[in-house]
């Protein structure tokens, strides 16, 4: 069980007020983790920075939706450990991972494939249903990896429009499968990347429950530990209801904030699982990632810790970007999609003078920006920048 730091979010909106005056939101969050940890476990945090002070060889790097909290002190003491026996393979280590992701999705060990990053999950699960005459079913807007690996197989690529602030269609979707006269590979990625936001998974259940015949449903859940929305469910509980059509995708990336180590792993059934097992590489995990991931799982003070001083980023971007009348989606993840106030590649240049660089674009939503959530202080430099470029006349 998750515990809960006992921060409201009255006294967020709060705090990150004061926090412009000088007051620093991670102190607070430090101190509200630390009261928590003395009630569950020994564990010391570091104090995060109390300002941020970006400059031309240290800027704010929001454009990769990386974690900037950074690894828990467990998992990097579990990491150091590891460093001396790298020159093994983790034949040892790689079955106790195995074992415990097995234990958090509640389904056999046979169930779990290990992979280095989610990228290798969504190539080696496309690969391992390659046939002829098959397409790949995604959003209009949606993470570019499944669309990558797909033209390497050269699969017909089927893109269905969005609906209004780039919602995805699942009824088209579910439309351009059933009417295709061949194998249809449906990816979706909930939350949904640039987008941030998430759909309902009742709006894929009963489609993936009647099990149609020549489809196979590949759901990217890379953020799903940063939601808030109680519409949100994994798949995971489809797979133990013995749904053998879904393919579900995890990474050590986001809230583990392990994307440098590459972890990551599929869950399905026993039979997709040694499906896709021929085309990952197997025994090649990087060690110290798999040691760090065995220390993070459990960590789960820290990855509360980690989800509030997210949500506590993203009230500061929410605030900003509605204080300046910019249209933004409602965001799930460690990342917000927002209007851009003037040509995206002025944009970005613009934040980059001021040390602060922001996401690419992402075709066809050319006049959106994708900007991800920092540490609170980096948000707080963020949205002071924002405002004072605004005044400035500048956007």
């Amino acid at each position: 069980m998750i515990s809960n730091l006992n921060v409201s979010r009255r006294k967020l909106i709060t705090f990150s007020s004061a926090a412009i005056a000088g007051l620093s939101i991670n102190q607070l969050l430090s101190k509200a983790h630390a009261i928590e940890s003395q009630n569950s476990i020994s564990f010391s945090l570091p104090m995060l920075e109390n300002v941020a002070t970006p400059d031309i060889n240290n800027p704010v790097r929001l454009n990769f939706n990386e974690n900037a909290l950074g690894m828990s002190p467990r998992a990097k003491q579990a990491a150091i450990e590891a460093v001396p026996k790298a020159n093994r393979y983790a034949k040892a280590e790689m079955p106790l991972l195995n074992k415990r992701l097995a234990k958090y999705h509640k389904v056999d060990d046979t169930q779990i494939l290990l992979t280095a990053g989610s990228s290798e999950g969504i190539r080696s699960a496309i690969a391992a249903f390659v046939k002829s005459n098959t397409q790949l079913v995604i959003p209009e807007l949606t993470y570019g990896d499944g669309e990558h690996f797909a033209k390497i197989f050269n699969l017909k690529i089927t893109k269905v429009p969005s609906l209004p602030d780039w919602q995805i269609d699942i009824k088209g979707i579910q439309k351009a499968a059933e009417d295709y006269n061949g194998f249809s590979i449906v990816y979706l990625v909930n939350p949904n990347n640039p987008t941030s936001t998430v759909f309902a998974t009742s709006a894929i259940e009963s489609w993936i429950k009647i099990k149609p015949k020549n489809t196979i449903f590949i759901v990217d859940e890379a953020y799903a530990e940063f939601v808030n929305d109680p519409a949100f469910e994994s798949v995971d509980k489809l797979i133990t209801q013995g749904c053998d059509n879904v393919i579900l995708l995890k990474t050590f990336s986001k809230i583990h904030a392990m994307a440098g180590l590459r972890v990551g792993y599929v869950v399905s059934s026993v039979e997709n699982v040694k499906n896709i097992a021929q085309y990952v590489a197997g025994e090649k995990l990087n060690y110290c990632g798999v040691c760090a991931a065995l220390a993070s799982i459990d960590d789960q003070p820290f990855l509360t810790y980690s989800k509030k001083a997210v949500d506590v980023s993203r009230q500061i971007m929410e605030k900003a970007l509605s204080e300046l009348g910019l249209h933004y989606l409602k965001s799930q993840t460690n990342f917000m999609f927002h209007k851009s106030p003037i040509d995206l590649k002025d944009y970005r240049e613009l934040m980059k003078n001021n040390f602060i660089l922001i996401g690419r674009d992402f075709a066809p939503a050319t006049n959106w920006c994708r900007i991800s959530l920092g540490s609170p202080s980096e948000m707080l430099y963020v949205a002071n920048v924002m405002r004072e470029l605004k005044e400035k006349g500048k956007i």
